[in-house]
């Protein structure tokens, strides 16, 4: 899962001080994707980041923001790394919310064992998320034997993988 190498670690400390700076003051280059995703993270939901991802989609760079806003609710904003375009947003929820409950047919137990029986390991974390489409979907950031940390987002009303990514790297908390 974490593998910082030297260019992460100054990206760690580079990301550090643009979270804490504000956003209005990040003037990113034009070769500075984090920057710029950054940026345009901020623009769809602004708050505080409190943990920014770095991960593979489909041989794809994908930096996931998971961003706080001022009125409590969290949401995970996804950014091409190349083109720097928000690419998804989701709100993230909590297992209780009416919203999601409402939308989720399948149950977390089944959806993990679904996950799990796809990309074997140890399920780290489990997110509830409702998609910009209304639907609503599990996410587990699965551990598996070799030490990768892969994300399986499963549907919750059909029970289906709708969404595999490999996690390069995270900064901040979980």
């Amino acid at each position: 899962m974490l593998r910082l190498t030297m260019g992460a670690a100054v990206l760690a400390l580079a990301f550090s001080g643009a979270a804490n700076a504000g956003h209005e003051t990040l003037k990113p280059k034009s070769y500075d994707s984090l920057g710029k995703c950054v940026k345009a993270a901020l623009t769809k939901h602004d708050g505080k980041i409190v943990k920014v991802e770095y991960k593979s989609e489909k041989k794809a760079g994908v930096y996931e923001f998971d961003v706080e806003t001022p009125d409590g609710k969290a949401w995970d904003i996804e950014c091409d790394a190349k083109t720097s375009k928000i690419t998804e947003v989701e709100e993230e929820v909590k297992a209780d919310d009416a919203r999601f409950k409402a939308l989720a047919k399948v149950s977390e137990a089944d959806a993990k064992a679904t996950a799990l029986a796809a990309h074997p390991g140890s399920v780290v974390e489990v997110e509830y998320e409702l998609e910009p489409d209304g639907k609503g979907s599990y996410e587990f950031d699965i551990l598996e034997a070799d030490g990768e940390e892969i994300k399986v987002e499963v549907d919750a009303t059909t029970g289906k993988i709708v969404e595999v990514s490999y996690e390069n790297y995270q900064i901040g908390q979980e």
